[in-house]
């Protein structure tokens, strides 16, 4: 398993975003289709969809080993988020905003991370950050 400085690992990560990803997809697909009204909305039921499409992007993209990861990670932090505090403003919805607060922590940390060493060697690319 491979650790990053920030004490997170790259797996953890990746299972993080699979986990949001489900739990966005299912719940904006179930609950909110069947509670309808404000959790319907075309701002939040978006959110909840780009969320999940964020997540899942994200954990191929960290599964690939990319160098366009950590940015991408970065940007899964920003909208989990968003989608967390939508969730938490209809209520009702603990189980996704738990999933989001989390994936955007993991993200977080994750966008803070280097490169591994391993991975610049064997594509021969220096991080877009790097200076």
């Amino acid at each position: 398993m491979t650790t990053i400085q920030t004490g997170i690992t790259v797996e953890a990560c990746i299972q993080a975003c699979l986990d949001c990803y489900r739990h966005c997809q299912h719940t904006a697909l179930t609950h909110c289709l069947e509670q309808g009204g404000k959790h319907t909305e075309p701002a939040h039921f978006r959110l909840m969809l780009d969320c999940a499409e964020v997540c899942r992007s994200t954990a191929a993209l960290l599964l690939n080993e990319s160098a366009f990861a950590t940015e991408l990670c970065a940007l899964c932090a920003e909208i989990c988020e968003r989608c967390a505090q939508s969730c938490e403003r209809l209520g009702d919805m603990q189980d996704c905003q738990h999933h989001c607060e989390y994936c955007a922590e993991t993200c977080r940390q994750m966008a803070k991370a280097p490169p591994s060493p391993h991975h610049a060697r064997r594509t021969g690319a220096a991080h877009p950050h790097a200076g």
